[in-house]
């Protein structure tokens, strides 16, 4: 198989958008596209050389195995036994207890699998995930585990059956993947039935080139003019992606198709006389697309790591250093460990083969370990606590209210209620539940009733056209769970009081599109205040009060407060750094603070920030409690504190002022 320098240089182009982008750097908001440019270089390269192996009675199993081993296994072992001391000494039980699964996950190529179970790709906890990067990994392996194998049995049908038995292969898969960016979102990122088209676009590229025994090489006349035009295409179509993608976007899916294809734009048509073969082919980017492995090995514990160890966010600036480290790191891993490993003379076949099985049950033996010993509570932090004297994880954990069951889902369970009958409806979103702990603090004999859905506002009729984390039929339900509460208010009579909480977010940006019936018209803000307005009318002509409680001070998810606090408790640091400032607060929240300003000028709303703030900064921490568990969420600990020091049931049943 012929070396082509511009398909290093595009290893360059996918490598450095997945730094950035997980670096944090806004403007690479679609810098994940990056692995997709992996999935199909690596399609087309195991496809060209194991075709090409078989056409000359070459190809074996053992040696295809043998590459892949010397290709993957030193360098990504080298950076987990670097990362285990680290994650040692600074990860909480709950981390560490991760990470250690994520150590069996990876010796059983099954990291997608694990982190598909445990949350989204673009949720902030993610970036916490030192090795959340291998899931990339785990699909090019189980590709590898069958893909050998479909070829070995299909040979006798010839080429041209294998590539239509492939391209219907691949035109199911993407269409699994559409549906499932609606419907599964998490699993559409993480799983390779949904991922394997992307590997067989490039073994489709493979295969065509192969057919017609030929590589882009050096074209003249109109054939160049049709390479310089395609392979620029390609080539702007990935550049398009990186930068106009975003987390919200339905990813894969069709939009896949865009990255995707211009990557095989750029390897079917960037000959050697093209402009984009003599940029990719150019020095840097075949340098860096050399060392593109090690540098994503690297990026990722070195990103996760960081944000652990720093108590507040650290800045942009100092992520790209990071960024930058991991190349520096990764060219001395290609040094001294990818190149001495792949070659033969140094290290045969057998010592390859014991040393990855080896090295795979130490980290099974490691992951185990730390997994069934609840990721070993007994360490301690730099001032001698034990973590689980610290008891950090328990106090930083989700805050579900009355019980987890309660959310998502319309209940009237008795696990959902204090007191029967109800008088006090919680009805909303997260920002409702958070709630709940506050007012039974306030008043223990409280008798509520929790109706709550995560990520859905107390709006009748109104919501939101998608949600990225949920899917598109979200939208549907978080309207059908609406109705179901104000169903069930009408038939109801012991309700006296209904608290009311979201932040609004997805209803106020002017970039969302929201389902509702009708003719309203206007700006989203206008719509959701004819809807929200309606609601509190509803539930007054109910004889129910309405209370609105304002999201508490954040500014939004580029702090995580919750996690700051965490952090200065494990590091002994002080919990004032955690704070954050009243101006900041104000620009971040100024959408939600003026429409709550205007609702408040009909019916009651409670400001939780005249308790937190004052004129230059908002407190995060009381008295060594912790008053956040994430970015935007009281904590358990904290909703209590709120709630005990301003009343929250005294300011939820004291008479309104039009009575």
């Amino acid at each position: 198989m012929n070396y082509r320098r511009e398909i290093d240089g595009l290893r360059s182009v996918a490598v450095l958008p997945v730094i950035f982008f997980h670096a944090g750097i806004t403007v690479f908001s679609g810098g994940y596209i990056g692995v997709d440019v992996f999935f199909v270089i690596s399609g087309y390269l195991i496809t060209s050389i194991i075709v090409s192996e078989r056409a000359n009675n070459a190809f074996t199993l053992r040696n295809f195995y043998e590459r892949r081993a010397r290709r993957i296994l030193p360098a990504l072992f080298f950076v987990i036994i670097v990362c285990i001391p680290f994650a040692w000494a600074w990860m909480s039980p709950s981390q560490l207890q991760e990470f250690a699964q994520s150590l069996a996950a990876v010796a059983l190529f099954s990291s997608n699998i694990l982190f598909w179970s445990e949350s989204g790709y673009f949720a902030p906890v993610a970036e916490l995930k030192p090795l959340l990067h291998t899931w990339s990994l785990a699909i090019e392996e189980q590709y590898y585990l069958f893909f050998p194998l479909f070829i070995l049995a299909t040979w006798r049908l010839g080429g041209k059956a294998i590539f239509v038995a492939l391209l219907l292969l691949s035109g199911i898969s993407l269409l699994l993947s559409q549906w499932a960016s609606a419907n599964h979102p998490s699993a559409n990122f993480y799983l390779l039935p949904t991922r394997l088209w992307e590997l067989l676009v490039g073994s489709l590229i493979a295969l065509y080139l192969l057919n017609k025994k030929a590589v882009p090489s050096q074209s003249t006349g109109n054939a160049l003019y049709i390479d310089q035009l395609f392979s620029g295409i390609g080539l702007a179509l990935i550049l398009y992606s990186i930068f106009a993608f975003d987390d919200q976007t339905p990813f894969p899916g069709f939009y896949a198709l865009v990255p995707t294809l211009g990557t095989a734009l750029v390897i079917l048509f960037a000959s050697k006389g093209t402009l984009t073969a003599m940029v990719l082919g150019s020095k840097l980017p075949v340098a860096i697309g050399l060392i593109s492995y090690s540098a994503y090995l690297w990026h990722q514990p070195l990103f996760a790591f960081t944000r652990i160890r720093s108590v507040s966010e650290p800045s942009p600036t100092f992520m790209v250093l990071i960024g930058l480290l991991s190349l520096g790191l990764a060219a001395m891993t290609w040094r001294y460990v990818e190149k001495p490993f792949r070659d033969k003379s140094r290290f045969s076949r057998p010592q390859i083969f014991y040393a990855a099985a080896i090295a795979s049950t130490a980290l099974i033996g490691l992951g185990l370990w730390g997994h069934l010993s609840n990721g070993l509570p007994t360490r301690t932090n730099s001032a001698g606590a034990t973590f689980a004297e610290l008891n950090l994880d328990h106090r930083i954990r989700p805050n579900r209210g009355l019980n987890k069951a309660c959310d998502f889902k319309f209940t009237l369970s008795d696990e959902c209620r204090t007191g029967n009958p109800p008088d006090i409806l919680v009805w909303g979103d997260s920002f409702a539940i958070h709630l709940i702990q506050g007012i039974l603090s306030s008043n223990s004999d409280a008798a509520i009733i929790q109706l709550t859905k995560s990520a859905c506002a107390p709006v009748i009729g109104l919501a939101p056209e998608r949600d990225r984390i949920h899917g598109e039929a979200w939208s549907e339900e978080c309207l059908k769970f609406n109705d179901s509460v104000s169903l069930w208010i009408k038939e109801n009579t012991s309700l006296r009081y209904a608290v009311l909480s979201s932040p609004f977010e997805r209803y106020l940006e002017n970039a969302s599109q929201l389902r509702y019936a009708g003719n309203v018209t206007g700006s989203n803000e206008s719509i959701l205040y004819t809807h929200f307005s309606a609601t509190l009318d509803f539930l007054v002509s109910q004889g129910i009060q309405p209370v609105v409680f304002a999201p508490p001070p954040s500014i939004g998810h580029d702090k995580n407060i919750g996690a700051c606090l965490f952090r200065s408790a494990i590091f002994n640091e002080e919990m004032e750094k955690c704070d954050i400032s009243a101006a900041d607060y104000h620009q971040n929240m100024l959408k939600v603070i003026a429409f709550l300003k205007k609702i408040e000028k009909k019916y009651r709303v409670i400001w939780i920030d005249d308790f937190l703030c004052t004129s230059e900064k908002c407190r995060t921490s009381i008295d060594g409690q912790f008053i956040y568990q994430d970015a935007v969420h009281l904590s358990y600990e904290g909703s209590a504190l709120v709630g005990s020091r301003m009343n929250f049931y005294e300011l939820i049943t004291a008479p309104s002022t039009s009575e």
